[in-house]
């Protein structure tokens, strides 16, 4: 099954977190929460989460997506970390699927990855990003092995994106038909 790394930075989104781990998980995936620093993670909304691993135990593992949840200041503690732009450097030089929510797609965009792509965000956290291609007005959006997600409101959307991208539609359809959304 493939592996997933969700990197957790002081100050990022729970619900986009969570909710990115666990769907991930609900389609199967192998999925590990990594703590920049090592230490449970204080999220944005003062919630605690506690990381499978230290960020520096999976250094150099190869992963078919690393996925970034957003919030502030996570977003900010995973730009100015060099170890996550060397991995997101890493996935998409080997051609792996990286993913990014709410502000965090500006972390893809310091990577260089968001060159000559389309992307979404929270409104102006792309404002001023470097090396960007063309902001999209979509809840989710798919370049190439590049998903970006606009806010904690659609991180299910983004998530199950991933999820498709990874194992298909099918199994897409079959997550989202456990969680009777429609």
């Amino acid at each position: 099954m493939p592996r997933v790394l969700v990197p957790l930075a002081q100050g990022c989104e729970e619900l986009e977190a969570v909710t990115v781990i666990n769907i991930l998980r609900r389609a199967g995936l192998e999925v590990l929460s990594a703590s920049l620093d090592g230490r449970p993670v204080k999220g944005a909304r003062g919630i605690t989460l506690v990381a499978d691993v230290p960020l520096d135990e999976v250094k150099g593992q190869d992963f078919a997506a690393v996925v970034l949840p957003g919030g502030q200041p996570g977003t900010d503690n995973l730009k100015k970390d060099p170890r996550v732009i060397d991995l997101l450097e890493r996935q998409a030089a080997r051609g792996a699927l990286t993913a990014a929510v709410c502000a965090a797609p500006s972390v893809l965009a310091q990577a260089g990855l968001l060159r000559g792509k389309k992307a979404t965000s929270f409104p102006g956290a792309l404002d001023q990003a470097p090396h960007l291609g063309t902001l999209v007005d979509a809840p989710v959006v798919v370049d190439g092995k590049v998903i970006t997600g606009r806010s904690a409101g659609m991180a299910m959307d983004f998530a199950l994106e991933v999820v498709e991208q990874l194992l298909g539609k099918e199994k897409r359809d079959e997550v989202e038909g456990r969680l009777v959304r429609r």
